[in-house]
């Protein structure tokens, strides 16, 4: 009877304890309920129009800057190296000397074969002066003519032997590091110096073969290089590939830039934007007004809702070129329609909002933010 007294007094003091437990939790969900419940106040938002823009189409690619001329400058004929005439980063002229090997043995065999022709040259004289009298044959003449012509050749040869021992500059352009020294004995074909030409410059980079019909000769090209990302290079599409490359599907296009002021040197990264010459409208909001993500880009666009109150609706968007700050709207974005240009990230769909006013005045909402 005890036991049973003692068991029934636990359940009672089990069930208090239990009922005060639910009793709070379920003043805590209505107090949550009615907090949920209020309305909330609508979020300060900056707002712009998506606008029609007249822009010039332009097809995006990278490639790489290349010398209209360059080449390892290189000896053609052995020597000890006599004189260098230039200095590492010269501008030379076509022609012009830029190195000099020993040649004592070249000019002596230069007067030696000189002896030799002006001796087979008096040989000949003689016996053509003696063939109208018949007191030489033919052949002898022949002979001697031969011998006076193959002096001459050798003459020849040994002056371009000779001038093969003066390095000179095969085109204008500007000269890269030095790499040989005072003294140094040159193999043949050991490089000196690179020389190239910088202006113009090219710039090789490769279109899809589907992009192919919309470049053409003469159009237009905007660059950039890493180096200067700030500067743009103005010039035109020179030349196209007359194939395609068939591992790739890619074609490969030349254009040519004025690089007066020799800032671009060749193998430079570009980034080359091939216009079109003639403009179309695009729809086009601020970059900032832009929700990039994974699964699609999306903007907010603000619609009028009930009680004359706004609220913004989430919207994919497809986005094409930027330019000067601003995105190329494809598809998904008409003219006219307000869009949330700043604070994206606090909103979400269905929620009320207040345009910011025109004044720019800061609101306490976007400090915090």
């Amino acid at each position: 009877m005890r036991t049973a007294s003692r068991f029934l007094i636990v359940l009672i003091f089990l069930g208090v304890v239990l009922g005060g437990i639910f009793g709070y939790k379920f003043y805590q969900f209505g107090q949550m309920k009615e907090m949920f419940a209020q309305p909330q106040p609508p979020a300060i938002v900056s707002a712009t129009t998506a606008r029609e823009d007249a822009w010039t189409p332009a097809k995006k690619a990278v490639g790489s800057t290349l010398a209209v001329n360059g080449i390892a400058v290189a000896n053609e004929v052995p020597g000890v190296v006599e004189t260098i005439n230039f200095e590492s980063g010269d501008s030379v002229k076509a022609g012009d000397v830029l190195l000099r090997l020993n040649a004592a043995i070249d000019e002596a065999a230069l007067r030696t074969r000189r002896a030799e022709a002006q001796l087979a040259e008096q040989e000949f004289k003689r016996v053509s002066d003696l063939l109208p009298r018949r007191a030489v044959s033919q052949s002898q003449y022949d002979e001697a003519k031969a011998n006076f012509d193959a002096a001459k050749a050798r003459v020849n040869e040994a002056e371009a032997t000779l001038s093969k021992k003066v390095i000179r500059a095969p085109f204008d352009g500007t000269l890269g590091l030095r790499m040989v020294d005072q003294g140094e004995y040159l193999a043949t074909g050991t490089a000196i110096v690179e020389i190239n030409m910088l202006d113009p410059i090219y710039v090789d980079y490769t279109l899809s073969e589907k992009d192919l019909p919309l470049v053409q000769t003469g159009y237009q090209v905007e660059v950039t290089v890493a180096a200067m990302p700030d500067e743009v290079f103005s010039g035109e599409v020179s030349a196209i590939n007359t194939s395609v490359n068939p591992e790739t599907r890619t074609v490969r296009v030349r254009a040519t830039i004025d690089n007066e002021a020799g800032k671009l040197r060749p193998g430079m990264f570009a980034t080359i934007h091939t216009r079109q010459p003639e403009d179309t409208e695009v729809i086009t909001v601020p970059q900032t007004a832009i929700s990039y993500n994974t699964y699609g880009d999306f903007v907010f666009v603000i619609e009028p809702g009930e009680d004359d109150q706004l609220v913004v609706n989430r919207r994919t968007v497809e986005t094409g070129q930027v330019r000067d700050g601003r995105v190329a709207v494809v598809n998904g974005l008409e003219a006219g329609e307000q869009v949330v240009s700043k604070g994206l990230l606090r909103l979400r769909a269905g929620q009320h909002v207040e345009i910011q006013a025109p004044s720019g005045e800061q609101t306490n909402t976007e400090a915090a933010e």
